[in-house]
C-alpha cells in the first residue's frame, strides 16, 4: 500500500512510518522544518502545510492508497498564541486532505485529541459522546473531525488519542523528555495531582494507525488510549522512579487551587470500546511505555 504521510518527523508521525515500512507499506512523508528520519522511507518531501495548491499537486502525483495526518499544532499555548496558523494547520489542512482523499478514492485517517472534551465527566468518554472542547486547541480539532467527515463521508477514521509517551525524533516532545530536560536545568516542576490522564505510547497508537489504515471494513470516529489513568503528578513520580531519579524533584499541586488553570480539562479518559474488540494491537500498560524510553543527554551532566 502506498501511504501519503504528512506530520512525519513528529512524534507520532515519526512511529507510524516505521511501524508501516516494518509491514511493508510505502511511505512517501511530508515534512515542513525538520526531515523525517525513519529508515526506508519511499521518499520524504518538504512542503509547507498551509500552501495547499502545493499539496493538490503532490497527492495527485503521487495518487496514494491512504492519506495518514499526524500533522497539527497540538501544543494548547502555540495555539493560543498563533490562532490564524492553527486554523490553517489544525482546521484547514485536514479538510482538504479529507477532500483530496475523497477524490483520490484513499482511505484517509486523521488524528485528533481527548481534549475535544471538557473533562468534568465522571465517566470515561465514549466516541459518541458530544465534545465540548474548553480550550482553543480543542476547538480546532472539533472543527477539524466534522470538516473530516462531511468532506469524507465514505470512508474516513478520526482516531482521538490521549498525551503520548515515546522518544521523539529531536528529543523534545514527549512528558519524560520536557520533564528530564527541565530536571536538568535545576527546576522543580509543578505537577497537578487532580489532571487524571490516560497516557499512551506513540508506538501503541502508530500500531493501533495502522491497523485502521488496512482495515477498510472500520471507519468513524474512535478512542485509543493507555490501560491505566492516573494523575500528572504520577506520571512525573513513575518516570523519575524508572529513571532512577530522586521523587522530590517534581512537586505536587492542585490545579483547582489556582484561577489560571479553572478551565483546563482535569479528567480526560477514554472507554475503549468498541476498537478495542476489533483489533489485534491491545493498550499498552505504562510500565511498558516506561520500558521504551531513553534518557535525554543533557541529564547525564547532572549525574555527578
Amino acid at each position: 500500500m502506498k501511504i501519503l504521510l504528512t506530520g512525519a518527523s513528529g512524534l507520532l508521525g515519526h512511529a507510524y512510518a516505521e511501524a508501516a515500512i516494518r509491514r511493508g507499506h510505502t511511505v512517501i512523508a511530508l515534512y515542513n522544518r525538520h526531515p523525517p528520519t525513519a529508515r526506508g522511507l519511499a521518499q520524504s518531501i518538504q512542503l509547507d502545510a498551509q500552501q495547499l495548491e502545493k499539496l493538490t499537486a503532490v497527492c495527485l502525483e503521487q495518487w496514494p492508497d491512504a492519506i495518514v495526518n499526524c500533522a497539527a499544532i497540538s501544543s494548547p499555548a502555540d495555539v493560543d498564541a498563533a490562532p490564524e496558523l492553527a486554523e490553517k494547520i489544525n482546521v484547514a489542512l485536514p479538510r482538504h486532505l479529507s477532500q483530496l482523499s475523497t477524490h483520490l478514492g484513499a482511505r484517509f485517517l486523521h488524528i485528533s485529541t481527548d481534549m475535544v472534551f471538557d473533562g468534568h465527566s465522571a465517566e470515561p468518554y465514549r466516541s459518541t459522546d458530544m465534545p465540548n472542547p474548553s480550550n482553543l486547541y480543542g476547538q480546532t480539532k472539533l472543527m477539524a473531525e466534522r470538516a473530516v467527515l462531511e468532506h469524507n463521508p465514505e470512508d474516513p477514521v478520526v482516531l482521538r488519542i490521549p498525551i503520548l509517551m515515546g522518544n521523539s525524533p529531536r528529543g523534545q516532545r514527549s512528558p519524560h523528555e520536557k520533564l528530564l530536560e527541565a530536571i536538568a536545568r535545576g527546576d522543580t516542576p509543578k505537577l497537578f495531582c487532580d489532571e487524571i490522564r490516560q497516557p499512551c505510547s506513540a508506538s501503541n497508537v502508530a500500531e493501533v494507525l495502522l491497523e485502521l489504515t488496512e482495515r477498510r471494513d472500520l471507519h468513524g470516529i474512535f478512542h485509543w488510549a493507555g490501560a491505566e489513568t492516573m494523575s500528572r503528578f504520577e506520571m512525573g513520580q513513575r518516570i523519575l522512579k524508572h529513571f532512577n531519579l530522586p521523587l522530590n524533584r517534581v512537586r505536587s499541586a492542585c490545579q483547582s487551587d489556582d484561577p489560571a488553570f479553572a478551565n483546563r480539562p482535569s479528567n480526560l479518559t477514554f472507554n475503549l470500546q468498541p476498537i478495542v474488540s476489533k483489533l489485534k494491537t491491545q493498550p499498552a500498560t505504562f510500565e511498558a511505555q516506561l520500558e521504551e524510553l531513553t534518557r535525554i543527554e543533557p541529564l547525564r551532566s547532572t549525574d555527578h
